[in-house]
């Protein structure tokens, strides 16, 4: 009688370890196997739902993985909302250790948090940290509230900013990327468009490289913070980047590195795990490092080999210079056409800084612009400078 009792128990022990793979197993062929197809095509293979690589300085594509297909991206949507509060502080409307009153909605938030004690005080600079670092969900609300009035007010302004950017396959539904009756989405271009948008801020970076922070409450209690995105300190090159998890989204990233005068971003979007997802971005960062060349035309101040003839001042030529570096990433072996877009002539006064032309890079069909600006300032001629001219030409 023991002994078939012990053999009952091992039957439904093997029984439960095979329905148990099967669950396993039926979780994750979805996001794999889809991958397995097409991933060939670019002659590279990623493991996820989605990837696209990136141009950091441009936008132009340097690797494409089912690239425009909505998916949920769970805590991505905090790019948007952290691009949001810098613009806020940016243009004054919002200070950096100006002091919120945390909401009891933003208190509520689940999943990822600082755990901020409703009613208190905190400085936005703390909370812009909990999102950063630690994808603090009741820090994203309370500075949504504090920019926009209310969470809705804020969404608004994320999906007005989205079709700004040209994010045409994205959708918010709260600051936060938490689960939402509503219908929320994006897409890895779309999620590569606002991560270089956000990490346009200089501000950004005083809070990416942060690995681990004890952060006090006003009330005394600590709260360790510690980075979500693995990459800063296990890729050499990593500026910074999200994370996002959700069982809808299943694991994301959006990073940039840069190495050797090559900066990218790398977008993945539902891999079955958080080490696969943090591999396949090592992966494109690895094939855009390796397949890519930075094409410098001119640098930021140069002076370009053409000139623009001035009406109406004693200076009667003027060269432009470059406003930003002109530069974008090609294929190794490869090269650009170059053109200047200018005037024959241009009127004084001109400003420093007046913009002039620009600079036209063609390279694969693609055209990518760069301002030409005046590196002085030129001013009108006085009725004595014209006397001069003409009593120089008796």
């Amino acid at each position: 009688m023991k002994k078939n009792f012990v053999i009952l128990l091992a039957l439904l022990a093997l029984t439960a370890a095979v329905w148990s793979g099967v669950a396993y197993a039926s979780e994750t062929p979805d996001v794999c196997e889809a991958n397995a197809v097409q991933s060939k095509e670019n002659g590279y293979s990623v493991n996820c739902h989605s990837a696209y690589l990136s141009d950091f300085a441009t936008g132009a594509e340097l690797y494409s993985h089912n690239a425009d297909s909505k998916h949920e991206i769970a805590s991505m949507v905090k790019i948007m909302t952290a691009d949001l509060v810098f613009e806020a502080i940016e243009n004054g409307q919002l200070g950096i250790d100006d002091e919120i009153t945390v909401s009891e909605y933003a208190q509520s938030m689940g999943g990822s948090q600082m755990f901020l004690d409703a009613h208190e005080k905190y400085k936005v600079t703390d909370l812009i940290k909990g999102v950063i670092v630690a994808s603090a969900n009741d820090a994203a609300v309370a500075l949504a509230e504090a920019v926009s009035g209310s969470a809705q007010g804020f969404v608004n302004s994320m999906n007005e900013k989205a079709e700004a950017l040209g994010m045409t396959n994205t959708k918010f539904a709260n600051p936060t990327g938490l689960p939402s009756e509503s219908e929320q989405y994006s897409t890895a271009r779309d999620v590569s468009i606002m991560t270089r948008e956000l990490m346009k801020h200089d501000g950004y970076y005083d809070y990416a490289g942060i690995w681990t922070e004890d952060f006090v409450h006003p009330s005394g209690r600590v709260t360790t913070l510690t980075n979500t995105n693995k990459l800063i300190r296990s890729y050499q090159g990593c500026k910074g980047g999200k994370t996002g998890y959700t069982d809808g989204a299943k694991f994301c990233v959006s990073a940039c590195a840069e190495r050797n005068g090559i900066k990218t971003v790398a977008t993945v979007i539902g891999a079955a795990d958080s080490k696969t997802r943090f591999a396949e971005a090592c992966g494109l960062f690895n094939y855009g490092f390796a397949n890519f060349k930075n094409k410098v035309v001119c640098k930021k101040g140069d002076k370009i080999d053409k000139s623009v003839t001035v009406e109406k001042s004693r200076v009667k030529v003027m060269t432009p210079v470059a406003a930003t570096d002109a530069s974008i990433l090609i294929k190794q072996g490869d090269d650009v056409k170059v053109e200047y877009e200018l005037p024959e002539k241009i009127k004084a006064p001109v400003s420093k800084g007046d913009k002039i032309g620009r600079i036209k890079i063609t390279y694969e069909g693609k055209e990518y612009y760069f301002d030409l600006v005046s590196d002085c300032d030129i001013s009108r001629a006085t009725i004595w400078d014209i006397l001069k001219d003409l009593a120089g030409k008796w």
